[in-house]
């Protein structure tokens, strides 16, 4: 499985580099990761992130049937850890290779980004840093392989 994370922003501190790093390589027994970061606006303008996100999303498979878009949105879908391995699983099985996150920057994104996700998933009713949700987010995809592998993970 290909998992492909489209972010608008770097990471910028050492401690998210290294908690990011440590999923994405826990996950490397698992498929292919890949990060992409995208510039942050300098006016806070969320129609230009949003763009260089549909652009992105183009550029990586937004019409490939293998592909299946998934973003971060507070009124997105809520899973169970449980819930959310299910649904990757069952995208595996109906031939879904490759899975795209979207997580927009601090000022989110606009309705173009919606149109284009095939779900909208939350986390939480709270709102997190977008450089904390990166990593929250690459625990749940590593919780959720482990889950389907049937192997142990702390709860």
């Amino acid at each position: 499985m290909n998992i492909s994370i489209i972010c608008v922003g770097k990471l910028k501190e050492a401690f998210w580099k290294d908690a990011a790093g440590e999923y994405i390589k826990r996950l490397g027994r698992f498929g292919k990761v890949s990060i992409t970061e995208l510039a942050e606006s300098k006016t806070d303008d969320i129609s230009e992130e949003s763009s260089r996100i549909c652009q992105k999303l183009a550029e990586i498979g937004r019409g490939s049937s293998a592909s299946f878009i998934f973003a971060l949105d507070i009124g997105g879908k809520s899973y169970s850890s449980e819930a959310f391995a299910e649904k990757i699983n069952n995208l595996g099985i109906s031939g879904i290779s490759n899975l795209i996150f979207v997580i927009g920057g601090s000022n989110g994104y606009d309705d173009s980004v919606r149109a284009l996700a095939n779900e909208r998933i939350s986390f939480s009713d709270f709102t997190f840093p977008h450089q904390l949700m990166r990593v929250i987010l690459l625990e749940q995809i590593y919780r959720s392989f482990k889950i389907n592998a049937n192997e142990k993970y702390h709860k």
